[in-house]
């Protein structure tokens, strides 16, 4: 379906396995075809690569890899662009397998996972739909502010959860505990960090991209009830962390290239840490969310990464400024990527305006929040031939 995605000019990485590769190894896809890295390097048709990326195509997941130089990440790539100016057909057997046979993982293993709050419109919303009044929080326009998440239950695309359960106010405000009533989803992307740093040590922007891997989709799967009463004075918790689905493919930044704008300007004038010389920090990515019932699907956000008044070069900046490390693996997300109309608010909470109203889907079904069995595909796509393919979550009913 997003075959399209994956030209020759994107060349993603991925840790994929297969029955006839069952070992999980580096993998990249053309098209619908997935390429086995430590095949490739096998048959020494990587020599040219250093004996570190080699080495590291054949390990369970990608952080090997992604630590490595920048400069060592574009040799790959360029040496994998190269090899497939030839048919697929002539690599020898064992080295490709359909998508259809393959089986994707999380492409890296992360120790940390901070979620931000980059989109000034999902803010605006959120207050409207929540408190019953657009504010934003007093550092929003001074820093990107996020929380720490839960890494244990991150989840490859693909992949099915039960809706959790917490406790939160019934409709007579009663505090109950049972399975959440306001399931939503959050339409994020979502950078993966190769160079890590030392505990102690800041980074500083113009630096801030060689610390960058690449980018994968991400939903930050969010119960609304539970998070409402939780959330004064510490924050999210139990409302955020049953489940966050991450797209397989890593994205890197040269694939991106054609993609990179200017970003949104500063309303107020940032701490000296947070100014970026270089006004090309942000990218022309359009998204787009999809609820799926019943085989079939209806379009529910579409919205663009540009519209983030903080980047992701921003993120990996404050993350660091406090002298906080960051750890090759460690992920950093947008949070909900909305923009300022009707049909690109990235989550349900901004759409319905915190349950008020529902929206009806293509086969006549009406929802407020997400139903047993609903779907989620959240998908991208940067520029003729890059992509992100999807990103996708199905709820499946609480244990009772």
């Amino acid at each position: 379906m997003f075959a399209s995605h994956f030209s020759a000019h994107n060349i993603p990485f991925g840790i994929a396995s297969s029955e006839g590769h069952p070992r999980r190894s580096a993998a990249t896809r053309l098209e619908n075809t997935v390429i086995y890295l430590d095949e490739l390097a096998k048959h020494d048709l990587l020599s040219s690569l250093p004996k570190e990326a080699l080495d590291a195509f054949s390990h369970v997941d990608l952080n090997g890899f992604a630590a490595l130089p920048k400069s060592i990440h574009q040799q790959t790539r360029a040496a994998l662009q190269s090899l497939f100016k030839e048919p697929l057909a002539s690599l020898p057997a064992g080295c490709t397998d359909k998508l259809n046979n393959v089986t994707m993982h999380l492409p890296v293993s992360s120790r940390d996972f901070t979620d931000f709050s980059c989109s000034k419109d999902h803010v605006l919303n959120a207050g409207e739909a929540i408190q019953k009044k657009r504010y934003l929080p007093p550092g929003f326009l001074h820093f990107p502010i996020g929380y720490s998440g839960r890494t244990c239950s991150l989840i490859v695309s693909g992949t099915s959860f039960v809706r959790p359960k917490g406790q939160f106010r019934d409709a007579q405000g009663s505090i109950v505990y049972g399975p959440t009533k306001q399931l939503d989803y959050e339409l994020e992307l979502a950078c993966i960090i190769g160079k890590p740093t030392k505990l102690g040590e800041t980074v500083a922007s113009k630096h801030a991209d060689d610390h960058i891997f690449g980018y994968v989709l991400m939903n930050d799967w969010s119960a609304r009830d539970i998070q409402g009463l939780e959330m004064p004075p510490l924050g999210p918790l139990n409302g955020k962390s049953f489940a966050t689905s991450l797209s397989p493919w890593i994205i890197t930044l040269d694939a991106l290239q054609a993609s990179a704008v200017e970003g949104q300007p500063r309303e107020l004038q940032v701490a000296s840490y947070l100014m970026d010389s270089n006004p090309i920090n942000s990218y022309d990515i359009a998204l787009q969310a999809d609820l799926i019932t019943g085989g079939k699907s209806t379009i529910i956000c579409k919205s663009n990464l540009n519209a983030m008044y903080w980047t992701f070069r921003d993120l990996v900046v404050h993350q660091s400024s406090n002298g906080c490390c960051l750890n090759t693996g460690d992920i950093l997300a947008t949070g909900t990527i909305s923009g300022s109309t009707d049909d690109s608010h990235g989550c349900l909470l901004e759409l319905t305006n915190g349950g008020q109203y529902s929206f009806e889907l293509s086969d006549g079904q009406s929802r407020i929040y997400i139903e047993d069995g609903d779907e989620i595909q959240i998908s991208a796509l940067a520029s003729d031939g890059v992509g992100f393919g999807e990103c996708t979550g199905k709820v499946l009913p609480a244990d009772l």
